[in-house]
């Protein structure tokens, strides 16, 4: 009886050192966490904000490699507009509380190798940013819009669902 009630204990104890280490080792608060074959720089596990996205290629730095560049899905800054002379530009207006807005986030978070070489979208936080909405005419949450590198306005849209409807609106 005494040996089966060690017996018991030690598996026991064993399972939950098991559950501790793997729950360790899969936690959220890493700084850098592969996904789809992209690495994504988390600032804070708790934010909202978008990550900033670099590829594999840019991660690796092989020398004299000629390695592809993707999209990416970024924090706005106003620097980043002039990423649109190379490419499009586009600005998410997004909200942390807006169900529609999360979904969008979320799908190109998944999709994120998904974005073409040299799409760059811009995640801007609506209910901060009061000088971008007023320049752009932005009323409401989950509105979309294509800049150039001077910032002037190509296209303006709402309600892109998923990032494949999204790039099918880039001008």
């Amino acid at each position: 009886m005494q040996t089966n009630l060690i017996a018991g204990l030690v598996v026991l104890i064993v399972l939950v050192g098991g559950i501790f280490l793997f729950s360790n080792n899969n936690s959220e608060d890493t700084s850098m966490v592969k996904e789809d074959e992209v690495m994504v720089d988390k600032k804070d596990s708790m934010a909202e904000e978008a990550p900033t996205i670099k590829t594999d290629a840019m991660m690796k730095g092989e020398e004299g490699a000629m390695m592809e560049k993707k999209g990416s899905y970024e924090v706005y800054s106003a620097e980043k507009l002039s990423l649109a002379q190379s490419g499009d530009v586009v600005l998410f207006f997004r909200a942390s509380w807006c169900p529609t807005c999360r979904g969008l986030d979320s799908d190109i978070r998944s999709h994120v190798g998904d974005i073409p070489d040299g799409v760059t979208i811009l995640d801007v936080d609506y209910d901060t940013s009061t000088d971008l909405k007023k320049k752009y005419g932005v009323t409401y949450q989950h509105t979309l819009v294509q800049v150039d590198a001077s910032g002037n306005q190509i296209i303006k849209w709402t309600g892109s669902p998923t990032l494949a409807l999204l790039l099918e609106n880039i001008k």
